[in-house]
């Protein structure tokens, strides 16, 4: 499916516009019609498990019969936050994650499915945005596998699986700069081993730097991300099996492409 293939739809009642994969877009477009958001919608579902990000994070199934997917309201992060909140520069970056979604999904690197998402209109020409993922059962962060917080994920094999993303991320020379243990998923299907999941994918670069480098760039970040999930939560993770972890995804290089 290339980034071409998403319908959009105007729900001028709500001043709002829907973009999504076809399949999606007319469900999509009358749960806004409905319930005025697709964020509104979902939180008034029942809720299988508490999913928090900056702001509390809805998961229900599409009607009539469609995907469990994930809806979460965009705000803004950094110390500017309390006066941008929620409002956005058009088109903001729910375009851009959805099409780096389906790009590192076409290179086969694991992260979470983009079924569309909807902006309202704000003051001064700004918006207000949700986005739509795809649910994914049998999840945790690895933040939490690390705080011992998700007991069915071992730790080494959330540490194994995360080594096997980072080379994937490199060898498709793909640069997170926020690489943190919030944004690898793993996924534990039953009778499978752990998958490391990148997401938080608006933020990629592809292609932007070597091989080495990228994943140089990769480890630097996430290990500085490890060490201060240590200091605040005080997890058990030694020093020395940080450098460890950073010394064999380094020592995983992919080869750079003839």
């Amino acid at each position: 499916m290339t980034v071409d293939s998403v319908a959009v739809g105007v729900v001028p009642s709500q001043r709002a516009t829907v973009h999504a994969s076809p399949p999606w877009l007319a469900p999509l477009v009358s749960l806004v019609e409905q319930h005025g958001t697709l964020y509104e919608w979902a939180a008034s579902q029942p809720q299988p498990r508490a999913l928090r990000g900056r702001a509390p994070v809805y998961v229900a199934p599409l009607p009539p019969d469609g995907p469990s997917v994930v809806v979460r309201h965009a705000w803004h992060g950094g110390l500017l936050s309390p006066l941008t909140q929620d409002v956005f520069r058009r088109p903001t970056r729910a375009p851009v994650e959805m099409a780096n979604s389906r790009r590192l999904r076409d290179l086969g690197i694991p992260t979470t499915d983009v079924v569309g998402f909807a902006l309202y209109d704000a003051a001064m020409g700004l918006a207000r945005v949700d986005v739509v993922t795809r649910y994914v059962s049998d999840t945790a962060d690895l933040g939490m596998v690390l705080a011992g917080l998700a007991p069915a994920i071992d730790c080494d094999a959330a540490l194994a699986a995360t080594l096997d993303l980072l080379a994937l991320l490199a060898r498709h020379r793909v640069l997170h700069p926020d690489l943190n243990v919030k944004n690898i998923l793993l996924e534990t299907p039953p009778g499978s081993a752990a998958c490391a999941m990148v997401i938080d994918v608006d933020v990629v670069m592809i292609g932007a730097t070597s091989v080495r480098r990228t994943m140089e760039r990769n480890v630097a970040r996430l290990v500085r991300s490890l060490r201060k999930w240590k200091h605040q939560f005080g997890c058990e993770l030694a020093e020395q099996r940080i450098a460890a972890f950073a010394a064999a995804a380094l020592a995983c290089t992919p080869a750079e492409a003839a």
